[in-house]
């Protein structure tokens, strides 16, 4: 029976940038996608993971009914209500026994690119009252949030570059062209870029690697992997030394001014050339450049977080560009204002931002926003003692191939839980473990909403799209799926799943100030349209979702404008230039200025085609340029006897692991360059396009014991290794 074709508006969820897409359907299916060219903020642009929505829509590998583990220890296929049955029999059991401690949850990337897995996650771990939270995070971005917090006592008050108006760029540790941005929310990244350069600004580019961003720059730096916060130390003292500093408007808010100067004396071009493999020429180039601008931004990314001192990159990120008076305002880095903020308020001192306020069992790590590292998680589990891990919650992750030392998580899964919930839409390397998995349906059949992106958004603007196809027969949406979890380990299993939205609309009304009654006044199909509604109301341009839905390609909220003194939440009321945590670990970038790195150095890298390890199971956008392939320079290469297409054994402190290498000139000599997100060889997993070409686990040659100590980020760059021909 054939069927009439229709499109439909939908906001693509496969990575930050957001697009708008215009999808084909016959039926219940999704047949294309296409850019739309109607979105405000994308404007027709679309990428490969947005072309492949269709497919990646009807994977045959997906789930579609919940699965339970049996007496005989296999998982089979059961009803919604067996599976929340099984939920609720469990945690709470567990943790009424060896209290909330014993259970944890782990939070992946997917999450903040579904509706659910924003709205969701913090109400379950009210419910669960655990501070054993492991995310995504410290696997990527938490460095910013640190840094964020102590200079403007606000965790996500992250600073964007303003793309579209900046006269100067600098990039460090960033790959856009291919990762299309990230805490930096921005369609059409290269567009973008390439508009910036047709206007007369400078690209810079710093990165080990001659990216495709790198090529379309005037000036890249090929820095050794992970020096990036010498560099920009040394580029701060500069702009010091030299008084080419002008914070502008920011002046009256700074302090710390003084300090800062004192404690960056000792990192000049000079002394940081060595360590950096850049000549002191180039770097007070660099800050002479940025501080010549009329306007300049500097943006830094996952290269230069996920270091050894990746909250200290972060952190100079910034202050470069407070020094050149770039931050907060037009041409340079601003805070977005998204339409579900939280309304401005008038500026005054608040709580500030802690670090530590507790710390794991096993090896004592600080938390930091309210996380633990996920490198920590293996020995939370396996370590016998009070707290110890024994239940746990994983959201939309998979840690075994996305954290260090894949190998001990997977035996920690298998052999030290007593229970294990899921939500995942594949079985994969870690849902494989679970007691119970629940399965959201495609994104088709689920309303999209960026609670979290719009954040991060270089212009603002807010969009939403409702499921172009309804709700398949025995599926789950996944807001009821959570909603009927935090249900179910909280002691309510059995209430309505409208019970949650209800208490949290309540509380938001509470926490707001406003009148009970605007509960009553609240529009939507569903508990989550609801709370949409209520948090478009109570922000700061007073919009609603009835408006929000005459508008199927977004409203335009108009350019980033400048926000300080509004978003400080210091204890002082002011930038704190130097804040206490981080003076005291300069001394240990100081020592640094002493390292002299090993002859051979891991760096990951992005595929456009790719995102992590959740989309290598779409035929579509497998094989080309998406490969695993150890990338090597050809001068390493005929130093160590490797041959272009064969396998290679690549060792690190925490193994092992083979892959093809590929000798290219695009990364520099000493450095080799492996992309993460693969190693999908593991039995019992359901995904057959990913398993067909597995390829090799780059976090199997970490221990997980090297973390930057002020976010408790693994470091994932710059890893000592060594590389010799296959056997």
């Amino acid at each position: 029976m054939s069927h009439a074709s229709r499109t439909a508006p939908r906001i693509c969820p496969l990575c930050e940038a957001t697009c708008g897409l215009t999808l084909t359907i016959e039926g219940t299916t999704v047949t294309g996608a296409r850019g739309d060219r109607d979105d405000i903020f994308s404007r027709g642009f679309i990428c490969p993971k947005g072309a492949s929505f269709g497919g990646l829509d009807a994977d045959p590998d997906r789930l579609r009914v919940p699965l339970v583990r049996g007496e005989d220890g296999e998982l089979r296929e059961a009803s919604w209500d067996e599976a929340f049955d099984r939920i609720a029999a469990r945690i709470p059991a567990l943790a009424e026994a060896h209290g909330p401690q014993a259970v944890g949850v782990v939070l992946g990337n997917p999450n903040v690119h579904t509706m659910a897995g924003s709205l969701y996650p913090p109400l379950l771990l009210a419910a669960l009252s655990t501070r054993n939270v492991f995310t995504a995070s410290t696997l990527d971005q938490m460095p910013k949030h640190v840094s964020s917090g102590l200079l403007f006592g606000d965790a996500n008050a992250i600073p964007v570059p303003d793309l579209d108006r900046t006269d100067h760029l600098l990039l460090i540790g960033a790959n856009p062209l291919e990762s299309n941005g990230s805490l930096c929310t921005a369609p059409d990244f290269p567009g973008r870029l390439r508009a910036l350069r047709r206007r007369g600004s400078t690209l810079t580019v710093i990165d080990p690697r001659r990216t495709r961003t790198a090529r379309l720059a005037d000036r890249h730096v090929a820095i050794r992997p992970g020096a990036d916060a010498l560099l920009l130390a040394a580029m701060a003292h500069v702009l010091l030394e030299e008084k080419l500093t002008d914070p502008g408007a920011l002046a009256e808010h700074l302090e710390g001014a003084d300090e800062l100067a004192v404690a960056l004396a000792d990192f000049t071009p000079d002394a940081v050339a060595a360590a950096c493999d850049v000549d002191a020429a180039t770097i007070t180039a660099l800050a002479r450049e940025l501080a010549a601008a009329p306007t300049a931004a500097v943006y830094g990314r996952i290269g230069s977080c996920t270091v050894e001192h990746g909250t200290l990159a972060s952190w100079l990120v910034d202050v470069l560009n407070i020094l050149t008076g770039n931050l907060d305002r037009p041409g340079g880095a601003l805070f977005p204002l998204s339409a579900t903020a939280r309304a401005p308020r008038a500026a005054a001192p608040g709580k500030g931002f802690a670090l530590g306020r507790w710390a794991s069992r096993v090896s004592g790590h600080p938390e930091a926003k309210g996380e633990l590292p996920t490198a920590a998680l293996a020995e939370e589990i396996e370590t016998p003692g009070e707290g110890r891990i024994r239940a746990l919650i994983v959201l939309a992750a998979n840690p075994v191939l996305s954290a260090p030392d894949g190998d001990r998580l997977d035996a920690a899964l298998a052999g030290h839980l007593d229970f294990m919930v899921s939500v995942d839409p594949y079985l994969n390397e870690t849902s494989r473990h679970a007691d119970v998995v629940l399965p959201p349906p495609p994104p088709s059949q689920s309303a999209h909403f960026d609670f979290a992106f719009n954040s991060f958004a270089v212009h603002n603007q807010v969009r939403y799209t409702r499921a172009p196809i309804p709700l398949e027969d025995g599926r789950m949406d996944e807001s009821e799926i959570h909603a009927r979890l935090i249900l179910a380990v909280s002691g309510m299993h059995g209430a309505p799943p409208s019970a949650v939205d209800d208490l949290a609309i309540a509380t938001a009304i509470t926490k707001a100030g406003a009148p009970e009654e605007l509960a009553d006044e609240l529009t939507g199909r569903s508990g989550p349209e609801r709370r949409l509604d209520l948090m478009l109301r109570l922000g700061p341009y007073g919009l609603t979702l009835e408006r929000l839905l005459a508008h199927p390609h977004g409203i335009d909220l108009g350019p980033l404008k400048p926000r300080v003194p509004e978003i400080l939440r210091t204890r002082s009321g002011r930038i704190e230039l130097l804040p206490a945590p981080i003076a005291a670990d300069l001394p240990r970038l100081r020592r640094a200025l002493g390292d002299r790195p090993a002859p051979l150095v891991l760096v990951g890298r992005r595929h456009l085609r790719s995102n992590n390890s959740w989309m290598h199971n779409v035929v579509s956008l497998s094989g080309g340029s998406n490969v695993c392939t150890l990338q090597v320079h050809p001068d390493d290469a005929a130093r160590l006897g490797l041959v272009d297409g064969a396998t290679v054994r690549i060792e690190s402190a925490g193994g092992g692991i083979e892959a093809p290498a590929e000798i290219t000139d695009t990364v520099r000599s000493g450095v080799v360059s492996l992309p993460h997100g693969w190693g999908h060889s593991r039995p019992g997993t359901r995904m057959a396009v990913a398993a067909a070409h597995p390829g090799a686990n780059v976090n199997q040659l970490l221990d997980g014991t090297l973390l930057d100590p002020l976010s408790g980020t693994a470091v994932l760059n710059a890893i000592p290794v060594t590389v010799t021909p296959s056997p």
